[in-house]
């Protein structure tokens, strides 16, 4: 073959051949759309959208229900389980709480348990025997009389009046006091009695106060329950007198006791 052959494979002549190899490539440049290239620009230059309206109070919501729930836990009662319960002790309100209880008597708590531990409290004492003074004797004899005769006083002694003349006033009341049981004391209280009221003048009379005779009766009519003539007979004003005294003072010495202490009888 010659030296222009043709190249037996490519079919193209040694020069054809060189002319290819030292033919420098050409890289094909594609255009991009401008679209393209302008869109990392305007996306890194423009600024980050907001969030929306409902993502705003999402974090908000949470930290107030977050909030209500601690609140909510701090207002429960821990103990509401087991709070005291109210039970009458001995009429009185008393706190009994869940395992605790009362032993009680006469009103007064004896014993208390709670849970494992009890208390034993000793009984009370007895209340106290009420003191009871004891009158002297002269009280009581005083207080007796009283009752049978609410305006009798205590008998009062009187000198003693010695033995009257016969036929006179005191004669005929020493007599009289004789005769419904009463001693000589007594006949010495009725002198002492009715010198002080009318000096046993059966004419004695009063004017303040209208008292009249010997047992100054007041009114003086009062004696006619005694007899028709006891403004003139001395044996019926004293007989008069002396049932005045026995319904008002039990005794003459009674009625002089309390001339003595009033003034009158």
């Amino acid at each position: 073959m010659g030296r222009h052959s043709a190249n037996a494979t490519t079919g193209h002549t040694l020069s054809e051949q060189r002319l290819v190899v030292s033919r420098p490539r050409t890289i094909e440049r594609r255009r991009v759309p401008a679209s393209l290239v302008a869109a990392p620009v305007a996306a890194a230059a423009a600024p980050a959208p907001r969030p929306s309206a409902g993502r705003r109070w999402v974090l908000p919501a949470v930290g107030f229900a977050a909030t209500f729930a601690f609140l909510s836990a701090s207002l429960v009662n821990p103990l509401s389980g087991a709070e005291a319960a109210t039970t009458s002790v001995g009429g009185a309100a008393a706190l009994v709480a869940p395992g605790q209880t009362f032993v009680v008597g006469a009103g007064v708590v004896l014993a208390a348990d709670r849970d494992q531990y009890g208390v034993t409290l000793p009984p009370p004492p007895p209340p106290p025997a009420p003191v009871v003074e004891e009158a002297p004797a002269e009280e009581a004899t005083s207080s007796s009389s009283s009752a049978k005769a609410a305006p009798k006083k205590s008998t009062s002694a009187a000198p003693v009046a010695g033995v009257p003349d016969p036929g006179t006033a005191k004669a005929i009341a020493a007599d009289m006091v004789a005769a419904r049981g009463w001693g000589t004391g007594e006949y010495d209280c009725l002198v002492s009695l009715w010198n002080k009221e009318s000096g046993w003048n059966i004419n004695a009379h009063n004017a303040s106060s209208g008292a009249h005779g010997i047992p100054q009766a007041l009114p003086g009519s009062k004696m006619a329950s005694a007899g028709a003539d006891w403004q003139t007979n001395p044996a019926t004003q004293i007989t008069w007198g002396l049932g005045y005294i026995q319904g008002r003072y039990a005794t003459p010495c009674g009625a002089w006791g309390h001339s003595q202490s009033v003034g009158w009888y």
